[in-house]
């Protein structure tokens, strides 16, 4: 549970905006992600994540563009960690590394097998499960606030959503904060899954994620990847709109638009983007939801 009087907890006041970065791979997708950050920066996220290849492959990188959107942009950024490749000693030191430049949040994952595998193995000697991770962290750094994942249309390597839960709630019970929860563009999922969270005894906010869009082709390779579902009347409007970027993004937006005005009316504690490290339809939808009173911008 979160304590209800660490008034620095990010879900602590609702409600709450939250954007996800990735680490570039090159000079221009740097040039990207900090014309992102800077373009978004007067909204006033309330945090920023910002995500761990698979076996530490972005380790270093993860923590160079956490440190700039610090020290450049004042965000609090939440770095990603997940257990792939990773010795419990490895681990430890990633987290220290955290800790040591100041970054009091992490979001703890168990990951994605490396390119090129279908099967998550284990390091020999690392951990097997994200609740391990949790654990570790609160060990080792028991001031962090520590997000998991969630699945409302379950994880794609879940024998049944029954199992998915119970590893949710082990996650839960193991000291994790908050629940972010993968991509969706039907509400009704959403809702859904917090309403078996709840069943299940796991009490903690469940943040709804959120992606923007940029093109069909995009929406349906990240649906395949984590699993889930287009609705058809997305598709459809998608498919409408062509290969024009502004037609896209306005469908895009729109859709987003009704599902996070939806989302908070009903009482979800925010909405975090997955931006792609794309600032425009994230900009163009919260200035839609500025108009309505939420996330006012500086």
């Amino acid at each position: 549970m979160i304590p209800s009087s660490n008034t620095d907890h990010p879900l602590s006041q609702k409600p709450v905006f939250s954007i996800e970065f990735f680490p570039p791979k090159s000079e221009s997708a740097a040039q990207q992600l900090i014309t992102a950050a800077a373009e978004l920066q007067p909204y006033r996220p309330d945090f920023a994540s910002i995500t761990y290849g698979a076996g530490g492959s972005t380790r270093s990188r993860t923590l160079s563009y956490a440190r700039r959107l610090v020290d450049e942009f004042a965000y609090q950024v939440m770095p990603h960690l997940t257990c792939v490749g990773h010795s419990r000693a490895d681990l430890k030191e990633v987290i220290a590394e955290f800790r040591a430049a100041g970054l009091q949040r992490i979001m703890a994952l168990r990951g994605d097998p490396p390119k090129g595998q279908s099967d998550f193995k284990p390091h020999p000697e690392g951990l097997a499960y994200a609740n391990e991770l949790v654990e570790l962290i609160r060990q080792e750094y028991p001031d962090c606030l520590i997000g998991v994942a969630g699945y409302p249309e379950k994880h794609p390597e879940a024998p049944s959503m029954e199992a998915d839960l119970a590893n949710l709630k082990r996650k839960v019970d193991s000291g994790a904060h908050f629940i972010t929860t993968q991509l969706f563009f039907d509400n009704q999922l959403y809702f859904d899954f917090v309403e078996c969270c709840r069943a299940k005894g796991i009490d903690v906010p469940v943040l709804p994620g959120l992606m923007t869009i940029v093109s069909r082709d995009q929406v349906h390779r990240f649906c395949a990847m984590c699993g889930a579902t287009i609705p058809e009347a997305l598709d459809a409007q998608l498919l409408a709109a062509g290969d024009d970027p502004a037609a896209v993004q306005a469908v895009g937006v729109e859709w987003n638009y009704r599902q996070a005005s939806e989302l908070l009316a009903s009482g979800a504690p925010g909405i975090h983007l997955y931006l792609l490290n794309r600032a425009k339809p994230a900009a163009a939808l919260l200035e839609k939801l500025r108009a309505d009173g939420y996330f006012h911008a500086a």
